[in-house]
């Protein structure tokens, strides 16, 4: 009498293949899904972008993180915002890097003084601007938001107050173009960060 039992290595060679198939159209699906969401968090981060003072800058620094922000708005300002900080503690480091030079003059290292203190306010005023956008789901929303765009704002206002420092200071024009450059930069990241707050609702 024959056995009429399945040969377990026939099985095998007769089912790999199929499941060889299944696997790589799963694993090919997947992948496909995932792009598609890299591409949507893309464009969420383009379409924002177009709403700020600096799209070109915007999309250089926020597209990195398009997988993490996803399509929030929250997280989108509140990466742009931590951008922001560590655009302004740069600054901060560079600039007194330059006051550490020699043949510094003494208006040129009075000026870098305060402008090292205007960097710590609007680093102190981002973060306040951070607090009052983690209370965006409290009962006073309203305030909490007034509160975001008030600080975001007042970082503007401190770059500016570095930059007007220089403005009627006697300055080697080498050391006020860098620190221009840096405060630009600054300026422009919170220019952003406040156009995305400003859009919020």
């Amino acid at each position: 009498m024959e056995n009429c039992s399945p040969n377990p290595s026939k099985l095998i060679k007769t089912l790999f293949p199929i499941l060889l198939i299944i696997l790589l159209r799963t694993i090919s699906r997947a992948q496909g899904n995932s792009n598609l969401e890299k591409v949507s968090y893309n464009d969420f981060i383009k379409s924002k972008c177009n709403i700020t003072t600096y799209p070109s800058l915007c999309l250089k620094t926020l597209l990195p993180y398009a997988s993490s922000v996803q399509t929030n708005p929250i997280k989108l300002c509140d990466t742009a915002l931590d951008i922001a900080i560590d655009g302004a503690r740069n600054a901060s480091d560079m600039i007194s890097e330059l006051e550490k030079k020699k043949g510094v003059t003494k208006y040129e290292a009075a000026a870098i003084k305060d402008c090292i203190g205007d960097l710590k306010d609007a680093v102190y005023e981002l973060k306040e601007t951070l607090g009052a956008m983690d209370h965006l789901n409290d009962p006073d929303k309203e305030f909490q938001w007034d509160n975001a765009k008030t600080y975001a704002s007042a970082v503007i206002s401190d770059a500016n107050s570095c930059l007007d420092g220089f403005s009627d200071r006697k300055v080697n024009p080498v050391v006020k173009t860098k620190i221009s450059g840096a405060i630009s930069y600054v300026t422009k990241l919170s220019s952003n960060a406040l156009a995305f707050i400003n859009h919020l609702y």
